[in-house]
């Protein structure tokens, strides 16, 4: 379910240097279009079959105007996701094929800007890019390592 712009409702955050979608996307799919009209650029997605669907761009965008292609099983049947963002939190519609709606709100932080601590105060273990162990293993795991007895 790749993203796509709605060119009509893109503003391309109101002219800056980088919009929400650009700043937010992970894998930098998100790019103004300078050459089609540069007093007024529009965001678009250069590589759709690189996007990782992850609904960064979709949520973060000001003005609506991001959208993302459903799956083939179940657009055709009338389903759809939808994410409405506030100012506080998200609200999910999610169409199913048999029509029913749901609706789920969730906050959009749960820690105040630039409180979040990356590792979760785990340790980062050794420095070792051979090393089996993730970064925070196994600390975050909650495990103690077994050792053999000599």
């Amino acid at each position: 379910m790749p993203s796509f712009v709605i060119m009509e409702k893109c503003d391309g955050c109101k002219g800056q240097d980088k919009t929400a979608c650009m700043h937010i996307c992970p894998n930098d799919l998100m790019v103004l279009d300078l050459e089609t009209d540069p007093e007024n650029p529009k965001a678009y997605n250069r590589d759709p079959d690189m996007c990782w669907e992850c609904y960064n761009c979709v949520k973060i965008c000001p003005q609506q105007a991001i959208d993302v292609k459903g799956y083939a099983d179940f657009v055709p049947m009338g389903a759809s996701v939808v994410p409405l963002r506030g100012s506080e939190d998200i609200m999910w519609t999610v169409k199913f094929r048999s029509g029913a709606l749901k609706r789920f709100k969730f906050p959009i932080r749960t820690t105040p800007e630039g409180k979040a601590e990356p590792l979760a105060g785990c340790n980062t273990g050794t420095e070792d890019l051979k090393d089996p162990l993730l970064c925070t293993e196994p600390d975050s795991l909650r495990y103690e390592l077994p050792t053999l007895k000599k």
